[in-house]
């Protein structure tokens, strides 16, 4: 960080900072830290507070790619406002928060909330570039440390026998790691099924029904992105591909369920 850029209520973070991943130190409810590869800044909120990040490292408060031509030279503010601390990109590239959600230029700010935040700029050659992000909560402090605490298991999701059949073949794509999965048609589905289980009277509409039952589900327990108010229109593969997101990342579907498409012995 440029010494002309100094920040009120701010201090440096050298670029031998471990990763805000693992906490940060006692602070004032609502500090930031911002850390890059090479350094960082920590600032205490005040309305109007603002850091700049970017490429230029003498006319920013964090540098992120510095050696990389496509991270714009002044590529995003983080501003406090409203006991709040706010992301805005003001470059040319998007810049990738967690779930995969994307900032453009010009969208409006995006709030972040308390504990961390990793944002990404992908830059060149598939390159992707890192700032930490990491606001204390209402205590200032950290989470404590659980090292010795029993792992809590995940929330898996009960599907009956049919639901999971199904599932699994509609899914089969993300489960065999292939690289930009998709989940199968209705129609694709309920042909593999008649494969598997030629008696059964499988079609599309029971497709159709097994699926959205389980999004129904999962959407009145809280699972975002199931229904189309949220996602919007055109909806195309997108609710069951959050759908079939969710039940992998919770382990109700694992790769070994693909044994279940074996077809049985005669």
């Amino acid at each position: 960080m440029s010494e002309n850029l100094k920040v009120a209520g701010g201090s440096p973070l050298s670029a031998g900072h471990g990763s805000l991943a693992f906490g940060v130190p006692t602070s004032t409810p609502g500090t930031i830290y911002a850390l890059a590869i090479a350094g960082g800044i920590t600032v205490r909120p005040r309305e109007g507070r603002t850091i700049l990040f970017g490429r230029n490292r003498p006319e920013v408060h964090v540098c992120i790619g510095e050696n990389d031509r496509r991270v714009s030279r002044h590529h995003g503010l983080l501003t406090c406002h409203q006991d709040q601390w706010w992301v805005n990109n003001t470059g040319r590239l998007p810049i990738r928060l967690p779930d995969s959600r994307l900032l453009f230029t010009d969208d409006e700010p995006i709030p972040l909330t308390e504990g961390y935040t990793p944002l990404f700029v992908r830059g060149s050659n598939d390159r992707e570039h890192l700032l930490e992000l990491y606001v204390t909560g209402v205590d200032g402090q950290q989470p404590t440390s659980q090292h010795n605490d029993p792992t809590q298991p995940p929330r898996t999701w009960k599907l009956s026998p049919a639901e999971k059949l199904t599932l699994v073949v509609l899914s089969q794509r993300y489960l065999f790691h292939e690289a930009h999965p998709q989940p199968l048609s209705w129609r694709q589905t309920a042909l593999h099924l008649a494969e598997l289980q030629p008696d059964a009277g499988w079609t599309a509409k029971r497709v159709e029904h097994n699926v959205v039952a389980v999004r129904t589900r999962l959407s009145k327990d809280g699972v975002a992105g199931l229904t189309r108010d949220e996602v919007g229109e055109p909806v195309g593969n997108s609710l069951n591909h959050n759908l079939i997101r969710e039940l992998m990342t919770s382990t109700t579907l694992v790769p070994p369920d693909l044994e279940l498409l074996n077809q049985p012995d005669d």
